[in-house]
């Protein structure tokens, strides 16, 4: 069941051009999870991309700390129609990551912490456009908004950005995670409203 704060403040799209069709802007940051916050301890924190040959590439905390770090400002949009414009994150790029990953696979299916999944093709995890993020608004993240760490994938609605993300494994196919296998949209792109099934 989904856990989602009430009583945030919104407002219509309008007019204004950076927010997708269908989408309220909110300057609150609303709470969405399909189960309970799992509380991780850094020190038990481990990241990992697993290959087609299963070849295992991991980080624990210490070693992601250890990477380039970035700051990404940037828009997210949820598909519960809710969009916040300018948040700000720290994280490290997904490219730095698969620098040491040699794969033929086109798709990844991310895993997180409590079970959740959810699949995207490899090409959004490349060239500036995902993080494993740590850091929101200049403090570390909470647990509630994905902490110690989340994917943050902004080009697409949110539930893609999987909140305790623990690791990523290399699929031949677009196999369906979690909200894809209950009629969400394979893709999601917010910008052609994404949605629901893949029409």
């Amino acid at each position: 069941m989904a856990v989602i704060s009430r009583g945030f403040g919104s407002r219509r799209r309008g007019s204004n051009p950076d927010l997708p069709p269908g989408q309220y802007l909110t300057t609150d940051f609303p709470v969405l999870s399909a189960g309970p916050t799992p509380e991780i301890d850094r020190a038990e924190w481990q990241f990992v991309i697993r290959d087609e040959t299963g070849t295992r590439h991991e980080w624990s905390w210490d070693a992601m700390m250890a990477l380039p770090v970035e700051d990404v400002h940037t828009d997210i949009h949820c598909v519960t129609r809710w969009s916040k414009l300018g948040t700000t994150w720290r994280g490290v790029a997904l490219d730095t990551l698969f620098a040491e990953v040699e794969t033929s696979y086109d798709y990844a299916m991310i895993h997180s912490y409590g079970g959740y999944t959810t699949n995207v093709p490899l090409a959004d995890l490349l060239d500036g456009q995902a993080w494993i993020a740590f850091e929101f608004d200049g403090e570390p993240l909470v647990p509630e908004h994905g902490g110690p760490a989340r994917l943050l994938l902004p080009h697409l609605y949110f539930w893609k950005s999987a909140k305790w993300v623990r690791g990523i494994v290399m699929h031949s196919d677009d196999d369906p995670g979690f909200w894809e296998q209950n009629g969400y949209h394979t893709y999601g792109d917010p910008w052609k409203e994404q949605r629901y099934g893949d029409s």
